[in-house]
């Protein structure tokens, strides 16, 4: 195991939820490492070497050995550092309907809202019913694969879900505060009350943005634009 920690270094941007899930995996499983702050406008040479296809964070270093995108970074780390808590189930077929709900908040949830950002009238109206829509898919899909998800309020720990939900929607709050529109609310209550929970879990806020920082961010992605 002393071997598994002897270098372990995160190179990622306060601002990225994939950075952030790498961050919430590593401290889950009380594995140390450095981190290294990326200025993505100015991306540095070593990131550039490290992840020469996609020129993205987060890229994960272990032993000198670079692993990219986070999804692959998150299942590394749990066969590398196999102890508890285990991020991924042990029975295959239970992982794969992980990864598939994984995969569907990245390519579906996410994609999704940053628009929002931007569109006005009735397209933002109907970009936020879509927003909706695609959150009672995750909910109804969830509740059948993984009834016992939604009980997190007694002490489960988290998982490789829970770190995408967390990540993806812990801050919908700077979403809602930005864009005037609320876009994870009762209507999805299972959803909105998994959200809630994970925002109160320790290593979600020690890991995750603040608040007032992720607003001002938001902000200078706004542009101005006619109404559309």
């Amino acid at each position: 195991m002393e071997d598994k920690l002897s270098e372990v270094v995160l190179f990622g941007s306060w601002y990225s939820p994939y950075t952030s899930r790498v961050k919430l995996a590593l401290k889950l499983k009380g594995i140390p490492f450095k981190y290294v702050e990326e200025n993505l406008s100015n991306k540095s040479e070593l990131l550039l070497k490290y992840n020469p296809i996609h020129k993205k964070v987060p890229v994960l270093l272990h032993n000198g050995m670079p692993i990219c995108e986070s999804l692959i970074i998150l299942e590394y780390i749990d066969e590398v550092w196999n102890h508890a808590p285990k991020l991924l189930p042990e029975d295959p077929y239970q992982r794969s309907r992980v990864r598939f709900w994984a995969n569907y908040t990245d390519q579906k949830i996410m994609p999704a809202s940053y628009p929002l950002l931007l569109l006005k009238g009735e397209k933002k109206q109907k970009a936020i019913e879509d927003m909706e829509e695609m959150q009672r898919v995750l909910e109804e899909g969830i509740k059948q694969d993984f009834p016992e998800q939604f009980s997190f309020f007694n002490g489960k720990t988290i998982g490789l879900l829970d770190i995408f939900m967390g990540v993806n929607c812990y801050n919908y709050k700077a979403f809602h505060e930005v864009t005037n529109s609320e876009i994870i609310g009762p209507k999805n209550p299972k959803i909105f009350m998994w959200v809630n929970a994970l925002k109160e879990h320790p290593l979600m806020k020690d890991t995750l943005p603040p608040h007032d920082k992720v607003v001002a961010m938001l902000k200078t992605m706004i542009a101005p634009t006619p109404d559309v």
